[in-house]
């Protein structure tokens, strides 16, 4: 049953009132036995009215009800008219814009399929244009397309052949030019950055005795005191050398230093025993070892390096106390690592790996518990702290032990042989020297055809003068050429060793 059904039935009950018979009188005598008539049942208005009011309240609600849905449904159906107009007006301009693309292609094509149909004819114009004077050519000069073209060619390369040979020739000489004054910028550029405080030291490890009382506290009873020094130190203690002063010799620098340290401190504590000895030397390798690590930090800041293992770090420091042919190394690597680092910014190499390579070139050299040239054991070392292949690449071949495999490499080999090689840089042995300018000249003696040859400039020439009969012009520069091979293959030598040979005829006669 609905609502509105339920609804009437209530408002029919509220309306029809009960009917109540009124008594009747019957003419009829009463019977014997009276019985009283039921009691009809009396409505109840209250819970009629109650029912009608509620009924009242349902319907309102029910009419509100029904009056939000459709609001909210007629809102829906609005804002869904707003977005179909919406995309209505986007599909639209879409289509518009689609339209007017295609227009544009369209006449893109026609433009294109316009200039192609010129280009064909302008072609075409061309090729009987060609067609025609090729005709007359050949009509004219009775030759074959092949042979006018050969002819056309030779005569073009006759009229620009001397036109060609002063342009190479203009090209080549500018070139040098600009090549030597680049190259001597570079250099001087290289070498200002280079600059460094520090010089070459040729010193003899030597400390200076405050009295003659001393040298008998050094040796001690029966020598021990000078014997427990020597063995814990690992030097020669001379004391006999120089009135006034004590000499100490040992092959490692190190050492030296340590002992000289040790004694210093011992001679002014002015106790020295055996037990004092060894306390005072230890002490002094814990503070080189200090010294070291720092002089190495400073060398690593100084180049702009601050990212390196502390082990080698330390080895580095051991470059103050350590020379090259007296030329102290810390100087050396501080000086080529710079003139390195110039160089590489002006050619546009790589200055980190520049960097690296110069400052470990040498590292090998303070490796001493190992067997081989520094070479190889500065790339074993390297190799062990994970250091970038194209800077061990820059040690192992800086001094053309393998061939080089990057232009940083060759910057290192430059940079290295600059800092080597600069007058004053480095003390040479005077054997060693001598030995050196014999072997130029043997080498150069040693080619057939060679008459004299002549070491000069400290071995960074040789003049070689030849036999005129027996060498031509041609050949006294694959004779120059065979001779320079020669000398870098067989000998080792600092900066670079020019090889020039002579060759002259000479006529004599006698005005009698």
């Amino acid at each position: 049953m609905s609502l509105f059904q339920t609804l009437s039935g209530v408002f029919q009950a509220g309306k029809s009132q009960p009917s109540i018979k009124k008594p009747t009188i019957s003419l009829r005598p009463r019977p014997k036995k009276y019985s009283k008539p039921k009691r009809q049942p009396v409505l109840d208005l209250r819970a009629v009215q109650e029912a009608q009011t509620k009924a009242r309240e349902i319907i309102l609600e029910a009419k509100d009800q029904a009056l939000k849905i459709r609001s909210k449904a007629e809102q829906d159906a609005r804002v869904l008219q707003n977005e179909f107009s919406q995309k209505q007006i986007e599909l639209s301009r879409k289509e518009t814009e689609i339209a007017r693309i295609q227009a544009s292609n369209e006449a893109k094509e026609r433009f294109l399929t316009q200039q192609q149909t010129q280009t064909d004819t302008k072609l075409q114009e061309i090729e009987k244009l060609k067609q025609k004077y090729s005709a007359q050519i050949q009509k004219v000069a009775s030759l074959s397309k092949e042979e006018a073209q050969k002819i056309i060619f030779n005569n073009l390369e006759k009229r620009l052949e001397a036109e060609m040979a002063r342009t190479i020739t203009s090209a080549e000489e500018k070139a040098k030019e600009e090549a030597d004054d680049k190259a001597q910028e570079i250099l001087v550029n290289s070498l200002k950055h280079g600059a460094t405080d520090y010089v070459s030291e040729y010193t003899v490890s030597t400390v200076q005795l405050p009295n003659e009382e001393s040298k008998g506290r050094i040796i001690g009873k029966e020598g021990r005191n000078i014997r427990t020094f020597e063995q814990a130190t690992g030097v020669d203690v001379d004391l006999d050398e120089t009135p006034g002063e004590v000499r100490i010799s040992s092959f490692d620098p190190v050492r030296r230093v340590v002992a000289k340290t040790a004694l210093q401190r011992l001679l002014a504590d002015g106790r020295i025993q055996p037990t004092r000895i060894e306390e005072y030397i230890q002490k002094a390798k814990t503070d080189i070892e200090k010294i070291m690590f720092e002089e190495g930090k400073k060398l690593c800041h100084a180049v702009g390096v601050y990212n390196l293992p502390r082990e080698l770090v330390a080895k580095l420091g051991e470059f103050k106390y350590r020379f090259s042919y007296g030329q102290n190394m810390i100087a050396h690597t501080l000086e080529e690592t710079k003139i390195g680092i110039a160089l590489a910014h002006e050619v546009g190499a790589d200055a980190d790996i520049v960097r690296l390579g110069c400052l470990l070139h040498d590292i090998g050299k303070v490796v001493h518990d190992e067997e081989g040239s520094h070479v190889e054991l500065g790339v074993k070392l390297l190799k062990k702290y994970n250091i970038p292949l194209a800077v061990i690449d820059c040690v192992e071949q800086h001094h053309e032990d393998k061939p080089f495999s990057s232009a940083e490499s060759v910057l290192v080999y430059v940079a290295d042989a600059i800092s080597g090689a600069r007058p004053g840089a480095r003390y040479e042995n005077y054997e060693e020297y001598v030995k050196r300018l014999a072997k130029l000249e043997e080498i150069a003696t040693s080619f057939d055809g060679v008459a004299e040859a002549f070491a000069i400039q400290a071995g960074r020439e040789i003049r070689v003068v030849v036999k005129p009969e027996k060498i031509t012009d041609e050949g006294v520069a694959k004779l120059a050429f065979d001779i320079k091979e020669r000398v870098r293959n067989e000998m080792t030598y600092p900066g670079t060793v020019t090889v020039t040979v002579v060759r002259e005829t000479r006529s004599t006669e006698i005005a009698k």
